[in-house]
Parts: structure tokens; C-alpha cells; sequence
């Protein structure tokens, strides 16, 4: 049976340097299996107006500041970069970080930033998406030490090369997003991992659909890792005080209405709440750590609520 992974996806908004850089070192040194930033350049939850640093070279400095930890970005905007310089750049967190990089890459959705910073954003999802479907192949081909050629409507390259290669035989790949029709399809021919959102209900619904993408596609979906975004983690001994220190994380980030449903409470409640999702195969659970990053919470998630459920199977 696959192991139990935890990850801290650790907001990289509303925060200084110092903190965002220690509670990466922090999840390191408390086991967790992954740690990511957002892709982002302006706060996106809560107002945007806001500190917010940018998210590869934030995980490219948590992984000289790390031993373990395995880094990716939850995940990259595709329209930001070309698929060529983004599988260059993998490559290299992956030299830096002794073979613990994740290439985690989208569609991208937040077309505001893309307006401001003056990025090519398309005429709506459904281009951006076939902007990704063009990038894949030439990520891939360059992560595995081929020459891959691009020419598509939107990417060109010739031949292009990428040395040093990755430390990893296979660099892994992971796609966020969980539209239907066509995410979840290059999930299916793509990924070595997904990440899914929106709570149990709506990631188990999901699931379904990627499974018959891969039978459609003829990819054996064992090949491709689970992971679920859980949302913002709070733990205490009371629910009383999980809650008031939930609204707290919140009111810093200039958050007008927090987060529903989200697990908050004692470390049984925690446990309850991410229980179901080991019964659908997701067991790489990542949660979100808002600044300024609530260190037990982070510590009770790793040690307390781990081992419950491991013993969950």
C-alpha cells in the first residue's frame, strides 16, 4: 500500500522573507514530504494589494535551506514562462535540491496579475489550456534528455536541449486542476501526479472522471500520484480556540470572509476530516499554512494526526 505523505503548501503572500523562509526549514525538519508556494505575483486570497514573493525563486531558496523535503510549486502559471525556460529551471532546482524538485504547472486562471505584469493570457481558458496541451510534450522530452522540436500555434523550439539533466531518472510532472473535459485529460496523458481541490465530495467526483480519461488514453492510472489540496490546518485542544486562531490566520492575510469547512480543531477532528480521502487513493494531503505560519498546528499536523492515519491504513 502507498505511504502516507504530508505537505505544507505555505502562502507566500502577506508575509517577510525571514518567516516564509523559516517555515519552509520548519516542515523540513518536522518530516514532511512536500513543500510549495504558489506561482503567483499579487496576494490571492483576500486583497491583493500586498507583499508576495515569487514563487520560484522562493522554493528554488527552500531547497538550499532544506535537506529532504521534496519542492514544487502548487502550481506553476503555464502562461507566465516558456515550457522550454520552465523545464530548464526544473531541471535545475533539481541539481540544487540533490533530486527533489517537483515540476508542478496549470493553466493559469488569475487574469488580472497577467494584465498587470503585461503576460500574454489569451481569450480565456479554454486557449490557455491548449497553450498547456502544446507545452507538456516539450517539458517532458527536455526533463528526459531528448531534443524535443515545439511546433505548435503558440510554442516553437528547435531541437532544444536541457544540461545538466535532472538528478531525478524522472523528473515528476504534476498538473493542477480539475476541469473535465480537458485537465483531467492531460492529466491522464501526461502527469505523474495530480493535485484536486474543493473537498472530499468534489475530489472523489473527480477521480472518476480521471479514471476514465486514463482508460480512454490507455495510461495505467496507478502511474500517476494523488494529491489533494485539504485546505487551511488549525489545531488545538479546543475547537473554541482552533477557531479563534483560524479567524486570526485570516484576518492577517485581509481575508473579508474565511474559508468554510475547513479542518479546524483538535487532532481527532483533523483526523476525521481527512480520514475519507485515504478510501479514494489520495493519500499525498497538502495543506495550506497561511502566514504567519501557526507552528503548532504545523507540528500537532506532523506528529500528532499523522500517525492516526497511518494507523487508518
Amino acid at each position: 500500500m502507498n505511504e502516507l505523505k504530508l505537505g505544507l503548501l505555505c502562502w507566500n503572500q502577506n508575509t517577510e522573507w525571514p518567516a516564509l523562509r523559516d517555515a519552509g526549514v520548519r516542515a523540513d525538519r518536522l518530516g514532511y514530504d512536500s513543500l510549495w508556494a504558489w506561482d503567483h505575483l499579487y496576494p490571492i486570497v483576500g486583497d491583493p494589494h500586498g507583499p508576495f514573493y515569487e514563487g520560484w525563486l522562493t522554493i528554488t531558496a527552500w531547497a538550499v535551506a532544506t535537506r529532504r523535503i521534496r519542492i514544487g510549486l502548487m502550481v506553476g502559471a503555464n502562461p507566465y514562462r516558456n515550457p522550454t525556460l520552465v523545464a530548464k529551471m526544473a531541471a535545475t532546482l533539481d541539481n540544487i535540491s540533490g533530486g527533489r524538485a517537483y515540476l508542478g504547472i496549470g493553466a493559469a486562471w488569475n487574469e488580472n496579475e497577467a494584465r498587470d505584469f503585461g503576460f500574454e493570457f489569451g481569450d480565456g481558458p479554454p486557449e490557455r489550456l491548449r497553450w498547456l496541451a502544446e507545452a507538456l510534450p516539450v517539458m517532458r522530452g527536455m526533463l528526459a534528455g531528448e531534443a524535443p522540436t515545439a511546433a505548435g500555434q503558440h510554442y516553437h523550439a528547435q531541437h532544444v536541449r536541457s544540461e545538466p539533466r535532472p538528478i531525478q531518472p524522472r523528473l515528476p510532472i504534476l498538473i493542477g486542476g480539475g476541469g473535465e473535459k480537458v485537465t483531467l485529460r492531460l492529466v491522464a496523458k501526461f502527469a505523474d501526479a495530480n493535485n484536486l481541490g474543493n473537498g472530499f465530495e468534489t475530489v472523489k467526483a473527480k477521480e472518476q472522471i480521471l479514471l476514465r480519461h486514463c482508460e480512454e488514453v490507455g495510461r495505467d492510472p496507478n502511474e500517476i500520484e494523488r494529491t489533494t489540496g485539504v485546505g487551511v490546518v488549525v489545531i488545538r485542544d479546543s475547537r473554541v480556540e482552533a477557531e479563534r486562531v483560524f479567524q486570526s490566520l485570516f484576518e492577517h492575510n485581509r481575508v473579508a470572509h474565511p474559508w468554510q469547512n475547513q479542518p479546524v480543531g483538535t487532532p481527532e477532528d483533523v483526523a476525521e476530516k481527512l480520514a475519507p480521502y485515504l478510501g479514494i487513493g489520495y493519500r499525498h494531503m497538502i495543506a495550506g499554512h497561511p502566514a504567519p505560519y501557526d507552528e503548532e498546528s504545523a507540528t500537532r499536523l506532523a506528529t500528532e494526526v499523522r500517525p492516526m492515519l497511518e494507523r487508518l491504513g
